[in-house]
């Protein structure tokens, strides 16, 4: 059974030039770039979500940064 599946997208020649020298300096394979900053990519939304309803939260709560700088 195949852990992985085939995706292709479309880029302009500058990005797949500068994606060709990153995983090379990186020594990583084009695929595994993409997945690392896929990876990173996701991780990065999540965050900015989980902040935005930290921030939320701590509004109908009336907490305040300096509350929380204290704790």
């Amino acid at each position: 059974m195949r852990t992985t599946n085939n995706v292709s997208i479309t880029l302009p020649p500058l990005l797949i030039k500068q994606a060709e020298l990153a995983a090379k300096r990186e020594g990583m394979t084009k695929s595994e770039l993409f997945r690392e900053a896929l990876r990173r990519f996701i991780v990065q939304s999540e965050f900015k979500d989980l902040a935005v309803a930290g921030k939320s939260f701590a509004k109908s709560k009336k907490i305040k940064p300096v509350d929380v700088e204290k704790a």
